[in-house]
C-alpha cells in the first residue's frame, strides 16, 4: 500500500518575488533546460481535499486507473498522490506504477474543510523533481485563496525544472482561473476548465496528461483522443 507523508514547506526558505522580465527569462532558460524527454512516465496527481471538493474527488477515485491504462499504451506511469485538506493538512504518497494502489489510497481520504494549500504542492513538486525529473504536475481545484505571486513564483522554478503544470479548474471563479492559468503559461503547461457533472470531459482530459507523461508530446500528436488536441495547441505556444 503507498505510504503518506506531510509535504509541509521546510522553513527558511521565503517565497520569491517575480517581476515581468523575471518570468519572461524563466520561460526562456525553460526551453533550453529538462526537456520533457528526460522525465517521461512521472506524474504528480495532486487534489484540492477541502469540503466542497468531495464529489470531484470520488469522481477522480472512478477516473484514476484510466490514467494508468492510457500511459500504459505509450510506455508506462509512475504517479504520486498530492492533496490537502482541514486546517494545515497536506500530505503525499510514495510512487505508485499500479492504478489498485493508487485507488487503495484515495477511497481512504475525505474531504474536510480548510483553505487551500496550493503553494505547498508546488513546494513539494520542485523539491522531488530536484531528487528526480517529473513531466507534468495534475492539480483539480476550484479555488485559490493564497498569494498569486507566490504561486507564481514557484510555478516558475518548477517550470526551469521542466515539469509542466496541467491546471484543471472547476467552476468559474475569475480569480483561481487568472490564477491558473498564469502557473500553466509559466511552466508551458495547459489551463483546463471543466465541469465535474461531466464524467467523460474529466476522463478524456486526465488521460491525455497521462499520455503525455508517459510519452511527452510526440505521443499526444499520434493520439487521436479529442484530449490531445485540446492540449496540443497550448503545449505548442
Amino acid at each position: 500500500m503507498a505510504k503518506r507523508r506531510d509535504i509541509t514547506s521546510r522553513p527558511g526558505r521565503a517565497p520569491a518575488e517575480s517581476t515581468r522580465s523575471d518570468i519572461d527569462a524563466f520561460l526562456a532558460e525553460a526551453k533550453t533546460i529538462a526537456p520533457a524527454s528526460q522525465a517521461r512516465g512521472r506524474l504528480v496527481f495532486a487534489l484540492d481535499a477541502t469540503m466542497s471538493r468531495q464529489p470531484t474527488w470520488d469522481l477522480a477515485c472512478e477516473l484514476q486507473a484510466e490514467m494508468f491504462e492510457a500511459a500504459g499504451a505509450v510506455g508506462g506511469l509512475s504517479v504520486q498522490l498530492v492533496y490537502f485538506r482541514g486546517i494545515g493538512e497536506s500530505r503525499a504518497s510514495s510512487w505508485v506504477a499500479n492504478a489498485r494502489a493508487l485507488r487503495d489510497l484515495m477511497v481512504k481520504i475525505d474531504c474536510r474543510g480548510g483553505h487551500t494549500q496550493i503553494r505547498k504542492v508546488l513546494a513539494h513538486v520542485r523539491r522531488e523533481s530536484e531528487k528526480r525529473p517529473i513531466a507534468a504536475l495534475a492539480y483539480v481545484g476550484d479555488a485559490m485563496e493564497e498569494n498569486p505571486d507566490d504561486l507564481c513564483a514557484l510555478a516558475g522554478e518548477i517550470g526551469m525544472l521542466g515539469v509542466r503544470a496541467f491546471m484543471f479548474h472547476e467552476g468559474r471563479d475569475q480569480v483561481t482561473e487568472r490564477t491558473f492559468r498564469e502557473i500553466s503559461r509559466l511552466t508551458r503547461g495547459a489551463y483546463l476548465p471543466f465541469d465535474a457533472s461531466a464524467a467523460g470531459q474529466l476522463r478524456t482530459l486526465l488521460n491525455a496528461v497521462a499520455t503525455y507523461a508517459a510519452g511527452g508530446i510526440k505521443a499526444l500528436e499520434t493520439s487521436r483522443g479529442a484530449g490531445a488536441q485540446l492540449l496540443l495547441p497550448q503545449l505548442k505556444r
